[in-house]
């Protein structure tokens, strides 16, 4: 199974923390140059210091807002001019909570913006570089959402099923110059954002956080919540030539907890 990365350059979005940060580390081992991204600098820094260079890769980053689109167009076309990225993991952090119907116009806008359009800025940028090496892997993380909504999620909700209808667009224009577009589904993986949603339905249900850790573990067949590694390591595997005929499909990395097929 070829899984070697060497060569290749990998553009990691959310990559201080969470399961961008593990993406990057993974991917790294597989021998790819890394480029992080994310909108603090001093963290970006810490990253990159701790990434694999056992291949003599080179990595570097990129400040960028997803709050501010039109700021990282510049930004990623700039690095695109200079840099060919043959990988490219679409990773940021999820909308507040809440219900659908009490959500503010301004909150869909502003998700839409970070998730979607941000996706599509990085895509328009890094695409021509990925044809002209006939080789392509963007790697989008989202969640399980996309097939069964989460409730309390429902800003989420709506902008993930956005995003996955946008990628599986694109894995059918992109197929013919060697470039999969695929999703992956994380679960409950224990993350910043993870412990953002403990926090808030403990707070509404006025239990504790470990009550409500308990009873989400209670819904996964594995029982247990995953860490970051685990999820990254599904993304890797997508991001390496192994995958070539994997295209346009959402991967649940759940631990069996998702209710569909």
């Amino acid at each position: 199974m070829d899984l070697n990365l060497s060569g290749k350059r990998a553009v990691v979005c959310g990559s201080t923390q969470g399961i961008g940060k593990a993406s990057a580390v993974e991917l790294a081992l597989l021998g790819a140059h890394v480029t992080l991204i994310a909108r603090n600098e001093d963290k970006l820094k810490e990253v990159r210091a701790i990434l694999p260079t056992q291949n003599g890769q080179q990595h570097d980053y990129l400040v960028g807002d997803f709050t501010k689109p039109e700021e990282l167009k510049m930004t990623i076309e700039e690095y695109a001019r200079k840099t060919t990225a043959h990988i490219l993991v679409n990773n940021t952090g999820g909308p507040a909570a809440g219900p659908a119907l009490e959500a503010r116009l301004d909150e869909f806008v502003a998700a839409f913006a970070s998730h979607l359009i941000c996706n599509q800025i990085l895509v328009q940028a890094l695409v021509p570089g990925m044809k002209k090496e006939n080789y392509g892997r963007i790697i989008n993380v989202i969640s399980t959402s996309v097939k069964v909504p989460i409730r309390g999620l429902g800003v989420s909700n709506t902008i993930r099923g956005a995003v996955a209808n946008w990628s599986k667009t694109l894995s059918v224009e992109l197929a013919p110059f060697g470039i999969t577009v695929n999703n992956v589904l994380p679960g409950a993986s224990m993350t910043a954002r993870l412990e953002s949603i403990l926090k808030n339905r403990a707070s509404k249900s006025e239990k504790s956080i470990d009550e409500v850790t308990q009873e989400m573990i209670a819904e996964i067949p594995a029982g247990r919540i995953s860490e970051p590694h685990e999820v990254a390591a599904a993304i890797a595997f997508l991001a390496a030539p192994a995958a070539g005929y994997i295209n346009g499909v959402n991967i649940p990395v759940d631990g069996g907890r998702t209710g569909s097929l």
